[in-house]
Parts: structure tokens; C-alpha cells; sequence
């Protein structure tokens, strides 16, 4: 009978570490895509769901995310508490991720941005509405939240768990909620899915602002918000997005030179009995 190989595809005891190291790449580039991408700049940020424990998420540490490297990225309970005691700065906004998920099972991946492109719309208190095919991932409505509504004058950190559940209640089953004199926060079943739907997001909200000096913009139908929607999640439309974004960043020079280098250390701690674990049954076979 063959050796059973560490890493190998076929030893279930690396599995689980090998598809977290791969998640955690993967949040990594998304992080890059999005700051190469406008969507973030020195400030928000990207979470995913743990894959294989709904009640834990990663996130980088408090960190440009242009710049964020694989051990930057920390693993938090949905309290928005680290499962690690960190050494580095953490995001204070956390709550925003953690919220959501504990509102929202069906979302596996967040983003919240102050992009330039929607800024004006959360200043105006303008919806933004899909106006062209890819606008159709924002969904129909792009509701609006206010944090002086229920907390009065605060410095619109949203840094506290009650206004976290009050953000995520506002999201309700929507894609995208807008957060007046704030930004956005994005909602998707994926991280590849919540990355195309940010910047999507923000492409629509300079069409239809530009699309206004010259005259009245005519959006999608609504029956074409869904098809149109449902045609961006298809998996070969978002893969060809990510791989067009990714040989962005990596043109550019800013495509992460480490990735890969080290898990968090939660998962990397799991991943050592696993390789231990696969020497000892090549040893024995």
C-alpha cells in the first residue's frame, strides 16, 4: 500500500489546515484587490467565515489593506473577540463583521469601505440603484443606516456590539447597506462573491453619478435586477473577474511576496498533530 503523503490531497488529517492556509491566502489577495482596486484605501476592511466553524471568522490585524500579509490575519469568535490573545493592534470596527454574521448564516464573507465613489451618495442620502448588468450584484435596494438615529453624537465608529446588531439589522436580508456620512458594508456568500460585488458596487455608483449631469438616470428594470444579479454570481463569471484583478496586482508589483508564508496560529497550531499524524501512518503502512 503507498505512503501517505503530508499535504497530500487524499490525508484527511491535513485537510482542514491546508484548506485554512488556503482561505487565509485568499483573504490576504482579497485585501490587496480591494485597496489596488479604490474600494479600500489606509482604512476598512474584509472578513470571511470560518469554513468549517460557523461561530469563528478571520481578519487582519489593524493594518493598511493593501499591505496585509498572511500573519496578519487573526481568527475571532462572532463576539468579535480573538480566539488568540493578539500582540498587534485589531480593527475597533470588528463588530461590524462579527454582527452580521451572528444576524446573517447565509453570509460567509464582509467587506466595509468608505469608498470615494459611493461617499456622496451616503452624504446626499441618495440610494444607489443598479444602472447597468453588473450593477444587478448590488441587489434592488441599498438601504440606509444611521448611527445618530439610535446613539446620538459619536465619533461614527461603529465599535460597540449594540451598534454593530443595529447595522446588521438594517442590512436585514439585503446585499449592501449604506451608512450615511459614513460608507458602505457589503454582505456575500463568498469572499470571491463579496470582493466583485464592493467593487461592483462602487463602478455603479460613479455610473450613476456621472450619468446624472447628463440627465435623469434610467436604471434596470426591476425584473432584470435579478437575472442580472443572479449572472454575476455564476462561479465562471467570478472567477474570471478575480483572475482579471489578480493579474492587476500582481503587474503592479503589489501582489503579497509571502503569501502563504504562515497561518494564523490557531490553525497553523492545528496543522503540526496533522503532519505528525501522516509521518506516523507512512511510518506504520
Amino acid at each position: 500500500m503507498p505512503a501517505v503523503v503530508a499535504g497530500a490531497p487524499d490525508s484527511e488529517d491535513n485537510a482542514v489546515p491546508d484548506r485554512l492556509s488556503a482561505l487565509i491566502e485568499e483573504l490576504v489577495v482579497a485585501n490587496r484587490i480591494l485597496g489596488h482596486e479604490g474600494v479600500l484605501d489606509a482604512f476598512g476592511h474584509v472578513s470571511v467565515r470560518h469554513p468549517d466553524d460557523p461561530g469563528r471568522y478571520f481578519l487582519a490585524r489593524s493594518r493598511s489593506p493593501l499591505l496585509v500579509e498572511a500573519s496578519d490575519i487573526l481568527e475571532y469568535t462572532l463576539d468579535s473577540e480573538p480566539v488568540t490573545p493578539p500582540t498587534a493592534r485589531q480593527y475597533s470596527e470588528r463588530v461590524i463583521h462579527g454582527c452580521i454574521y451572528q444576524a446573517r448564516s447565509d453570509v460567509m464573507a464582509v467587506c466595509h469601505h468608505h469608498a470615494a465613489a459611493v461617499m456622496p451618495f451616503c452624504v446626499a442620502v441618495k440610494p444607489i440603484v443598479p444602472v447597468f448588468h453588473f450593477g444587478g450584484a448590488i441587489g434592488e435596494q441599498t438601504p440606509f443606516w444611521d448611527q445618530h438615529d439610535e446613539f446620538g453624537d459619536t465619533d461614527l465608529l461603529v465599535v460597540k456590539p449594540e451598534e454593530g446588531r443595529s447595522l446588521a439589522r438594517a442590512l436585514g436580508p439585503h446585499a449592501v447597506v449604506l451608512m450615511k456620512r459614513h460608507g458602505a458594508t457589503v454582505a456575500g456568500a463568498g469572499l470571491r462573491e463579496v470582493v466583485s460585488r464592493s467593487i461592483y458596487l462602487c463602478q455603479n455608483a460613479e455610473y450613476q453619478l456621472r450619468a446624472t449631469m447628463l440627465g435623469t438616470p434610467q436604471p434596470l428594470h426591476p425584473g432584470e435586477i435579478g437575472p442580472a444579479g443572479a449572472m454575476n454570481l455564476k462561479p465562471n463569471v467570478i472567477e474570471r473577474a478575480w483572475e482579471f484583478w489578480s493579474a492587476r496586482l500582481k503587474a503592479s508589483g503589489l501582489w503579497p511576496a509571502r503569501l502563504g508564508a504562515r497561518a494564523p496560529r490557531r490553525a497553523k497550531a492545528a496543522a503540526r498533530p496533522a503532519r505528525k499524524s501522516a509521518r506516523g501512518k507512512a511510518r506504520r503502512r
